[in-house]
Parts: C-alpha cells; sequence; structure tokens
C-alpha cells in the first residue's frame, strides 16, 4: 500500500504542484497540508482521494508558487511575527535574520484573492488525478511483488500440512499406545467393551481431520482472492484469521512434539503473511 505520485502544472503567474505519499494502514487517514487560500476547497481534495484509494495513510500536500511579477500577495504579519517569536525563543540572533527564515515557512506570505478561479480549480483537480494514477501505478508494481510472496508462503504452508497429515496417522497410533500403557495394569478389572469406547471418545478428541480440511480450503479460498481483480486486503486479512484458527487447533490438539515443531513453521509462515498484508489495499 506504499506509493508516491506527483504532477506539477505550470499556469500563468504560478508553478502548482501535487504530492502524494501513502503508506500502510488498515483505513483511510488523509493528511491534507493545504495553502490557506485553498482550504476552502480541502474537502473537494479529500473526496476526490477517498473515491480512488481505498486504505493507507495518505499525506497530500499542494503547493503553490508564484511566479508572475505581478503576483498579488503580501506578507501574512501575524504568521510571520509568530514565527519569528518561536525562533528566538530556540536560538539567539538579529531580528532580521528571523525575518529571513520566517519568511520562507509555510503561510508567510498570503494572497489577496478572496476565490479560487474555476478553470484552475479543474486544472488542480486534474493535477489531483494524475498524481493518484502514478500512486496506483507505483502500487501495482508493489503489489506484484507482494503477490509473489504469498503465493510462496502459501505454498509452504500446503507443504507443511502435507507434512501434518503425513504424521497424522502414526500420532494417534503413538497416543492410543500411551494411553494403553498408561491402564495396563487396572485394564484387568475394567469391562473392555466400556474401556474401549472410552479410549476412542478419548481418541476423537485429538483427531484433526477437519481442522486439515477446513485448513486446505483456506489456503485455496486466500489463493483464489487473491487472484481476484477487486480490492481484497480486509478479506485476505479475515481469511488469515481464519487460517490461524485452524492452526491453533492443530497445535493445542497435536500432543506430539514433530507436529507441533511444523505448527510452529506454519504459525511463523502466517505471521509473515499478516504483516504483508497490510500493504495491500
Amino acid at each position: 500500500m506504499t506509493g508516491f505520485g506527483k504532477h506539477v502544472v505550470q499556469l500563468p503567474g504560478k508553478k502548482i504542484t501535487v504530492e502524494l505519499k501513502s503508506l500502510n494502514s488498515k483505513n483511510l487517514d488523509i493528511n491534507a497540508r493545504v495553502p490557506q487560500a485553498y482550504r476552502e476547497r480541502e474537502l473537494d481534495f479529500r473526496d476526490r482521494i477517498a473515491k480512488t484509494l481505498i486504505r493507507g495513510k495518505v499525506d497530500f500536500n499542494l503547493y503553490v508558487e508564484q511566479t508572475g511579477a505581478d503576483a498579488a500577495s503580501e506578507i501574512n504579519e501575524p504568521v510571520v511575527r509568530k514565527y519569528m517569536s518561536q525562533l528566538a525563543e530556540l536560538a539567539s540572533g538579529q531580528a532580521v535574520n528571523f525575518l529571513e527564515m520566517a519568511l520562507r515557512l509555510p503561510d508567510a506570505l498570503k494572497t489577496l484573492r478572496e476565490e479560487i478561479d474555476p478553470e484552475e480549480f479543474k486544472t488542480i483537480q486534474a493535477a489531483l488525478d494524475a498524481a493518484l494514477e502514478q500512486l496506483l501505478e507505483f502500487r501495482a508494481a508493489e503489489g506484484k511483488a507482494l503477490e509473489a510472496d504469498f503465493e510462496k508462503r502459501v505454498a509452504t504452508l500446503q507443504k507443511l500440512l502435507a507434512e501434518v497429515a503425513g504424521l497424522d496417522q502414526e500420532r494417534i497410533a503413538a497416543v492410543r499406545q500411551r494411553l494403553e500403557k498408561a491402564v495396563a495394569e487396572i485394564r484387568e478389572t475394567v469391562d473392555a467393551n466400556r474401556f474401549e469406547q472410552e479410549l476412542i471418545y478419548y481418541l476423537e478428541k485429538y483427531d484433526i481431520t477437519e481442522e486439515k480440511v477446513r485448513l486446505s480450503k483456506h489456503l485455496e479460498y486466500f489463493t483464489d482472492t487473491l487472484e481476484t481483480a477487486e480490492s481484497n486486503g480486509k478479506k485476505l486479512g479475515f481469511i488469515c484469521q481464519e487460517i490461524g484458527r485452524e492452526i491453533n487447533t492443530i497445535g493445542s490438539k497435536a500432543n506430539d512434539a514433530p507436529m507441533q515443531r511444523i505448527v510452529v513453521q506454519m504459525k511463523d509462515e502466517l505471521e509473515k503473511i499478516k504483516e504483508q498484508i497490510l500493504n495491500v489495499r
């Protein structure tokens, strides 16, 4: 979900730059930095971004640089004075030096125009769309790499599941043998049929057949969802929760050291998938 997009437009008397940067986040969080004169249109910019991006922490920056000699602007005195006061608290120096630094900070100059020209607003919207397209291309390239990584890790989980299945029959036989040995001394005083029924009931508590089947289906579903065209980051996250539930249940029922070691490997692979799921919108 990380990405970057930038578009620059040169208008008569000014240069407009739109920048977008996105980082991982479960939800959409837009942080906008817009010049004071353009604040009235900030909600329009946010809505435009929200229609394109579904998840991610997004920084939206709009820079407007006056390049014309007749640019109608003046010093934003309250802002400049506040900057100078803060600079004086941080370091000693002459007022003229603080003034030079303050004039280079954001919103030190303000435009005298009250409203944004409609044509200029359309130009900014087009620049925002271009930056969004660039960001999506960046994300798509990253997505290809993530897809390959997911496929590799799911294949590893399927391989480990096959190893679990291979150990399962031997495990049940070993558990049965341990139980029979443990009660060998008292078995003569117990009804044989009743003992066998209780033993079967006890062994069924260790049975992981259903968990193996469900885990296999979840892994297939994850791969199928990965190949769909629509946004599926949250859906993949939900599938990971179900995969984790089955792995945990297998681990709690295992009662077998070799199988427990495989379960630990499965958990490790799943955690790596979960970490990267945040990169999927």
